[in-house]
């Protein structure tokens, strides 16, 4: 049985960006940013790409992935959740010789991200034996306890605040605590822990705290990736060559 398989999910369709997870980056497929980044790793053992889409599925194997099965269209819309697609690949991992010990939850969205530090949080995830699970982070430009919500009477409040007085809010950045935001750089999950709680990442969950990165959401995400690309090469370079 392999231990370690990535687990990329690829479903069809996206609303935001038209079917934006094969839209060209740098050249490439969205998607092959993340399934070149699994391939180079020195630990994963299968990359496998979970999607409802057979032209998406096609696509995954010709650029080294597997795509073994098609993801139902009632775990694939907008409402579906992670904890769907990891359950339907488990089911067929037990079907197919064996769940693996990890799985390598890799989002498309992110597509910039080192072979290096994916293995290293699986690593890190392997020698942690209280962790649940681990989530990448990055950390935000500015703590959350800076930000707003709005009071059942329609004023601003700061975030998580009993009061609705801001002055506070003014304070210098130094004076609040960091804050983070999970970012789809790389998850790691234990098979045994989803199995057995009907969770995917649980209670301690281990924090993977990478570079800031740029998730895609929008067109406006894809320029900005662009625009990254040309001014650092080497993001490609590592990867592709």
């Amino acid at each position: 049985m392999r231990n370690v398989v990535a687990l990329i999910p690829a479903r069809s369709g996206s609303k935001g960006v038209p079917h934006k997870n094969i839209k060209s980056l740098g050249g490439h497929p969205l998607i092959e940013w993340s399934i070149k980044g699994c391939l180079k790793s020195g630990l994963i053992d299968r990359v496998i790409v979970s999607t409802d889409s057979p032209e998406y599925a096609d696509l995954a194997v010709n650029l080294g992935a597997e795509a073994p099965f098609l993801r139902p269209a009632e775990i694939a819309d907008d409402l579906s959740t992670d904890y769907d697609f990891v359950l339907h690949a488990l089911d067929w991992f037990a079907s197919h010789g064996g769940e693996p010990e990890f799985l390598v939850h890799i989002r498309p969205t992110t597509p910039y991200r080192a072979p290096a530090l994916i293995d290293e949080a699986i690593e890190a995830f392997r020698d942690e034996p209280r962790a649940t699970a681990l989530r990448s982070v990055h950390e935000m430009s500015e703590s959350a306890y800076k930000t707003f919500e709005l009071a059942p009477a329609g004023q601003l409040k700061r975030l998580g605040a009993d009061s609705t007085a801001l002055d506070a809010a003014n304070n210098a950045r130094q004076q609040f605590p960091a804050t983070y935001q999970a970012n789809g750089y790389v998850d790691v999950l234990s098979s045994r822990f989803v199995r057995s709680h009907g969770l995917i990442h649980g209670d301690w969950v281990m924090p993977f705290i990478t570079p800031a990165v740029v998730e895609v959401d929008t067109e406006d995400d894809f320029a900005h990736l662009e625009f990254l690309l040309a001014r650092n090469p080497r993001i490609a370079h590592q990867l592709f060559t």
